[in-house]
């Protein structure tokens, strides 16, 4: 079906409203006004139904970047209210031992002096604010579904996914086109594992000669609990069990914020090779140790959520530039894994990006390649940044939490992040799976629904909802793959390391196993995407304002 589209046409188009996206449209409208170039027009689409909806992190921000972009924060009233005061390392060696870390044996990465905890999902509202104020148009609800090239093959622009399709692909009565949406240069800033970002790094070979980018699943609990155990200001990290009992990696944090809530989450690399492991579960059973546990016993839990990281760094960064656009934010990889932060790294990296396709186009020029953002990265902090923390995640894949934790404590604390090597993972996260007959299974407690809680409880506190009758924005490839491969071998592990129960193999008396996917659950984490051991399952954009509606995150 030929389908006619309005066209709008812009300066420049920015695809995802998150801090990356938000940051280089304030800095485009900054320069923009400073150069007295007022009808410089910049427009960010957003998938989420508001800006701020999908934005999901710990967290634990380093104003670095903010301090950059707006000097005045303070004053402007940005929700960075809670200063961080101490900071705590475990490492629990079973389900009842932990051991508080010294200090002085602890990352200098993970020191939090002059940092803050925030809901992040509330700084991005304030950004949208600050944008706004800036004359940046802004669409919540649009969600970019395809990408629009010249026939030099530059990008040049986006089109939004249509409103009122059913789930066989034909118009229903509320049918409404999406917009093509064109610009000069075209800023992607989707997040991990961007669904066009992930496109564009194909098309352009960006990750040539790169390492493949890694990623970790992220699930976070927001927690109110007593007063009298409330410690504002206050940071646990941790590692160890109950990851080591399956041999994974990764790590917890507790934060204390403000009005006596806790943000509780666990980070599980998706390098593991048990494909028994479920990160759901083990969060749920993280909360039953003794370091944990007396905190939250009691609390009520406020809300839930779950999305991919990248956790790569410099090694598995791809090229950032491209004709006719740019890869920012976590669409690019930017986050440190040693610092477990991303934001400062994803505004730095919008700012930069902002700045040298400005200059480009005050300069008239309109659609090549912006070199210039690659070299202003290359010489920023934010590249410095990115290089002391360019082991961290291989050294933990190859030599396990112990020796891999030694391993950053001398690149960190003695030498500062300049170990005279460079350690390099080529193995795709995909790919590391163990056959499910001879992995150990672990034994995953039964929820209380007081201190722990199943799958489908959680979903419904994310506030996660997707119109009906669209069409499903889980694609198999081939759909028998689940059934014929991915079960026999692996068990099918899409039943488990998806954190929303989106995913289950249904098998009634003397038919075959089905493979159902129940897509209204989706989080919009993108873990099937990654870890898919076939690569069968491909995350695409459902209706704009889909998907879950995170408050306080």
């Amino acid at each position: 079906m030929q389908i006619e589209r309005e066209s709008m046409e812009f300066d420049v188009v920015i695809v995802g409203g998150g801090p990356a996206g938000l940051s280089a449209a304030i800095r485009l409208r900054q320069l923009a006004i400073a150069n007295g170039m007022d009808e410089f027009t910049v427009c960010v689409i957003e998938k989420g139904s508001e800006f701020g909806a999908h934005t999901l992190s710990g967290a634990v921000i380093e104003p670095r970047a903010l301090d950059e972009l707006f000097p005045d924060w303070k004053e402007r009233g940005a929700p960075l209210k809670v200063a961080a005061k101490e900071d705590r390392v475990y490492m629990l060696s079973s389900a009842t031992k932990g051991t508080r870390l010294p200090s002085s044996i602890v990352p200098t990465s993970m020191h939090n002096e002059g940092n803050y905890i925030v809901s992040l999902g509330n700084v991005v509202r304030w950004l949208a604010e600050q944008a706004e104020a800036l004359e940046v148009m802004m669409f919540p609800g649009f969600a970019a579904s395809d990408i629009l090239y010249h026939e030099d093959g530059s990008v040049r622009g986006v089109v939004t996914g249509d409103m009122g399709v059913n789930a066989k692909g034909e118009p229903k009565g509320s049918f409404e086109p999406g917009y093509e949406l064109v610009a000069k240069y075209t800023i992607f800033a989707e997040g991990c594992r961007g669904h066009l970002g992930k496109r564009l790094i194909s098309r352009f070979h960006l990750d040539k000669d790169k390492d493949p980018q890694h990623y970790g699943i992220g699930l976070k609990e927001l927690w109110e609990i007593d007063a009298d155990k409330h410690e504002e200001g206050v940071i646990l990290h941790g590692s160890g069990w109950p990851l080591t009992e399956t041999g994974s990696t990764g790590g917890w944090f507790l934060y204390f914020a403000e009005d006596n809530q806790v943000s509780f989450g666990l980070v599980v690399d998706l390098s593991y090779h048990n494909p028994h492991v479920s990160p759901f579960d083990e969060l749920q059973r993280l909360k039953l140790h003794p370091v944990i546990r007396p905190i939250l016993e009691g609390g009520k839990r406020l809300s839930y959520g779950a999305r991919a990281l990248t956790k790569g760094g410099l090694n598995s960064l791809p090229k950032l530039t491209f004709a006719g656009g740019v890869l920012v934010g976590d669409d690019a990889g930017f986050l440190n894994p040693a610092k477990i932060k991303g934001s400062h790294t994803a505004m730095k990296s919008g700012m930069l990006a902002a700045e040298s396709i400005f200059n480009a186009i005050k300069a008239g020029r309109s659609g090549d390649e912006v070199t210039e953002y690659q070299t202003a990265f290359e010489n920023s902090w934010l590249f410095e940044d990115a290089y002391q923390a360019r082991n961290f995640s291989p050294s933990l894949h190859r030599m396990g939490t112990w020796m891999g934790g030694a391993f950053t404590f001398v690149e960190q604390n003695l030498l500062g992040g300049k170990m005279p090597l460079t350690i390099h993972d080529n193995t795709p996260d995909y790919s590391t799976l163990d056959k499910a007959d001879h992995a150990y299974k672990p034994d995953y407690p039964k929820p209380d629904g007081k201190l722990t809680f199943d799958k489908l409880s959680s979903v419904f506190i994310s506030n996660t909802n997707h119109a009906e009758d669209q069409p499903c924005h889980l694609r198999l490839t081939d759909p028998s793959v689940p059934t014929t491969v991915n079960l026999p071998l692996y068990a099918e592990p899409a039943q488990r390391y998806c954190p929303a129960g989106v995913y289950e193999i249904v098998q009634k008396d003397g038919e075959e196993p089905q493979f159902v996917i129940n897509s209204q659950n989706c989080v919009h984490c993108k873990t099937c995407d990654i870890k898919d051991p076939s690569q069968n399952i491909t995350w695409v954009t459902p209706e704009g304002g889909g998907g879950p509606n995170y408050p306080n995150m």
